[in-house]
């Protein structure tokens, strides 16, 4: 930190001895003009060069209007005066006399030019000499006052360029705009007294030798300055002057990109308000962040630095080897997941294995059960939560590949009655829906370990079965999931505060501090820092990096134009829910208006796949489909050419329409909805060849199903998350597939379905910015998003039906 001299830098302002004898001397010599060899005759002083002074003054001015009332003018100017070694002169005397070291009397050679281009430096900087200065100080020379009395702006900016053209500044305590520059932010941590497995951190600055604390000031800066936490830190220019007022230290500057990492790192515990800055001791990205911010300077004993050097030093996981019982050969890859898992363990931390679909994370979590069980360590069972789809999945893979594990099922009107052998077993299965209904039985045990499989499936922390979760007492928590982050950085904070409460602080100052300045202004700098927070707790490989003797997956998208009466009724739709969604953003605004929107979209993509899907009696019955007639194209070739595939839909009634159709062109088929009570027939008759094409709804068969048999995927309609169609492709794009893989996309040309694979890219961005550490993504759904989707589809417009706009309405 660098503040400008004290007044005491300076002799004082009225003469003392021997300037006062040299002045009589001047006025001696000036009264009696001396011959010019007596002059010469004098001694030239020794000096190197010449420096500008520069002295600020606050005065008291009493003025007769105001004598009575006892009022007084406080004013602010400037004095100069020339250091020549020792000698200092001030502006507009030109005395030459000055008194040697031995006593006598020397010539001064005084630099006038010089002294003439100093002060143009302050005519620059917005300094004038007053034309009749004031007698408020004897002896200092003419005064100098800002026209502008902007003396905050001269202080902020011009001060400093003053300093760098060689003045030397001094500002008095009592100078009413004296501003402190601020060039470092000093920083320290010591174990809170108060919490296990937490710590505090100090933020400080010097000023004048004494420290002042900074959290209160940033603090003071977030509420006053929206930019600082609504927009992306990036957008504030690195070198613009930050000015502060402190109670206790007066008016400080600091430099914007002094303060950005700050903000950055810690806005979120500032917005706490008073009280300590608290971090987990787990939180090492936090603190690998302070540290190589190049703004911040760790200080503190020996003892401290040492600690957080030990924190820092973060420990890799180890290799191990996979368990004797484990009936499967583990890739390479998944040996590194489970030699991960068990690091958690040991360092007694959560977290998250994201691998991405097919790479195995089922058989890496049992390996890591059975490993546990067979290093002693399993004194407890380990409970694992999943979808119902997904019970039969695990306990067939439990069987097959960790066979030596005592396996309970809790699902079925008869579970209650296992309850009580819950303690008796290694392996406990039970499902989202039936955790909440079975809450007091579950929390009557404590467990090794709490595995949710499929995590997106409670990513609101406020659902019955989120908020059960939690209550459930065990030493480590780990969630499965290939899309820990779907939609929103939202999501993202709901699995990481499961597996590590309180890391990322709470919801609320979560979404204030990251989520909405990284959503909503991509802001790079906090995905980055967010990125390097998260990044110790989650395992995410794409199988193109480990699986690489995959074969190929090859995305085809097909757009079909919507033609004839459809098209008239999609245009019907649009231009009537572009009204209502208007009038509702009109009146409530964006946010209020989420199911007069929601509702609107709907509707034009159910026009979009089929007019039968729109809802109502006024339902056109009998308008085409034309990616039905596409899909009713490709189909019957695809299977003469032997190929195996599986159509999905978000719609379980477009299914229905596209069963009927299959029916009709005598296409063998099987259906999995959310209504299909079994499972595992339609899924064995098409894996073993019985008939060529299963039809899937997104919902029910988008996660657990293993269909290597499938070579071609088609998605008859886009969903918002690329990652949920993903997870659909690679129901066949995974471990034990030997066939390339086609992925067909039917898009209707110039439609929502067209502007919603924008949107797709953008939410792939945001993770890939968060989980990959990439580039931050674009902002949020916004008004303009909206507006997009409800554009007109390309060409003349369309016709009116009073059926259509009956339909859309409803």
């Amino acid at each position: 930190m660098t503040s400008t001299p004290r007044a005491r830098d300076l002799p004082p302002l009225l003469p003392d001895e021997h300037t006062l004898t040299a002045q009589l001397l001047q006025q001696l010599y000036a009264a009696l003009p001396l011959p010019p060899a007596t002059a010469d005759a004098l001694p030239i002083a020794q000096v190197d060069g010449m420096i500008p002074h520069l002295m600020l003054h606050t005065e008291e001015q009493q003025h007769a209007w105001g004598a009575r009332r006892g009022q007084a003018q406080r004013l602010e100017f400037a004095t100069v005066s020339f250091a020549y070694g020792d000698h200092f002169k001030h502006l507009d005397d030109s005395s030459r006399f000055v008194r040697g070291t031995d006593g006598a009397m020397e010539l001064l050679p005084r630099d006038t030019a010089e002294e003439a281009r100093r002060e143009s430096e302050l005519r620059r900087s917005g300094l004038h000499r007053h034309p009749h200065s004031p007698a408020l100080l004897s002896g200092a020379g003419p005064h100098f006052f800002l026209r502008s009395y902007d003396w905050g702006s001269f202080m902020l900016h011009e001060l400093p360029k003053l300093q760098a053209l060689g003045w030397v500044i001094t500002v008095p305590e009592d100078f009413r705009h004296r501003i402190t520059v601020v060039d470092s932010v000093l920083w320290d941590v010591e174990l809170d007294g108060t919490a296990a497995g937490w710590m505090t951190v100090a933020l400080d600055i010097e000023v004048d030798g004494q420290t002042v604390a900074l959290a209160p000031m940033l603090a003071q800066l977030l509420q006053s300055d929206p930019r600082w936490t609504r927009g992306p830190l990036d957008a504030i220019d690195d070198d613009e002057r930050i000015l502060i007022a402190s109670t206790d230290a007066g008016a400080l500057s600091f430099q914007a990109k002094r303060l950005k990492p700050v903000v950055a790192l810690l806005g979120d515990l500032l917005g706490k308000g008073a009280g300590p800055l608290r971090i987990s001791a787990r939180d090492r990205g936090r603190l690998q962040a302070l540290q190589q911010s190049g703004s911040l300077q760790l200080r503190g004993a020996v003892d401290t630095r040492a600690m957080v050097q030990r924190l820092l030093q973060e420990p890799t996981p180890q290799a191990v080897t996979a368990p004797v019982g484990l009936a499967a050969a583990l890739r390479p890859y998944q040996l590194d997941g489970l030699a991960w898992l068990q690091y958690l363990r040991q360092q007694e931390l959560g977290g998250i294995l994201a691998d991405d679909m097919g790479l195995g994370k089922t058989l890496q979590t049992l390996a890591h059960v059975l490993l546990e069980k067979e290093s002693g360590r399993l004194d407890r069972p380990a409970l694992v939560v999943m979808p119902t789809s997904l019970l039969f999945n695990w306990q067939e893979e439990a069987a097959r590949f960790a066979p030596g594990l005592r396996v309970l099922v809790l699902h079925g009107p008869a579970r209650e009655a296992l309850f009580e052998q819950i303690p008796a077993h290694d392996l406990v299965l039970t499902t989202y829906p039936l955790v909440w209904r079975d809450e007091a039985a579950l929390q009557a045990h404590p467990y090794h370990l709490l595995i949710l499989d499929e995590a997106q499936q409670v990513k609101n922390a406020k659902a019955r079965a989120a908020i059960t979760l939690r209550t459930l007492q065990s030493r480590h928590r780990l969630c499965l999931t290939g899309t820990p982050l779907e939609n929103h950085l939202g999501e993202l904070w709901t699995h990481i505060d499961f597996v590590l409460p309180g890391l990322l602080g709470s919801e609320k100052l979560f979404n204030q501090h990251w989520r909405h300045p990284i959503e909503r202004s991509a802001d790079a700098q906090r995905a980055q820092l967010l990125a390097q927070r998260v990044r110790p707790f989650i395992l995410r490989r794409r199988k193109d990096q480990v699986a690489t003797e995959l074969p190929p997956k090859t995305v085809i998208t097909r757009h079909v134009a919507l033609e004839g009466s459809q098209r008239d009724l999609y245009e019907t739709v649009r231009s009537a829910m572009q009204e209502k969604v208007r009038e509702a953003v009109a009146g409530k605004g964006l946010a209020k208006s989420h199911i007069v929107v929601l509702d609107a979209l709907l509707k034009l993509r159910q026009v979009c796949c089929d007019p039968r899907l729109l809802p109502g009696d006024a339902a056109p019955r009998t308008q085409g489909s034309a990616k039905l007639d596409l899909l009713m194209t490709l189909l019957p070739e695809m299977v003469e050419e032997g190929r195996r595939i599986l159509v999905f839909s978000q719609f379980t009634r477009m299914l229905e329409l596209i069963a009927q159709a299959l029916e009709k062109s005598d296409l063998a088929f099987v259906t999995l909805t959310g209504d299909t009570r079994d499972r595992a027939t339609p899924v064995r008759q098409f894996m073993q060849g019985e008939v060529p094409i299963f039809l899937i709804s997104l919902k029910a068969g988008g996660v657990g199903l293993n269909l290597t048999a499938a070579d071609t995927v088609i998605h008859f309609d886009p969903w918002w998350n690329p990652a949920a169609e993903n997870q659909a492709s690679d129901r066949a794009h995974r471990i034990g597939q030997d066939k390339p893989v086609f992925v067909y996309r039917l898009i209707a040309a110039g439609s929502i379905e067209e502007r919603i694979t924008e949107l797709q890219q953008r939410k792939a961005s945001l993770a890939d910015s968060i989980l990959e550490n990439g580039s931050a993504s674009g902002p949020g759904f916004s008004e303009s998003d909206l507006n997009a989707l409800l554009e007109p589809l390309p060409g003349a417009p369309a016709k009116k039906g009073k059926g259509a706009r009956k339909a859309a309405h409803e």
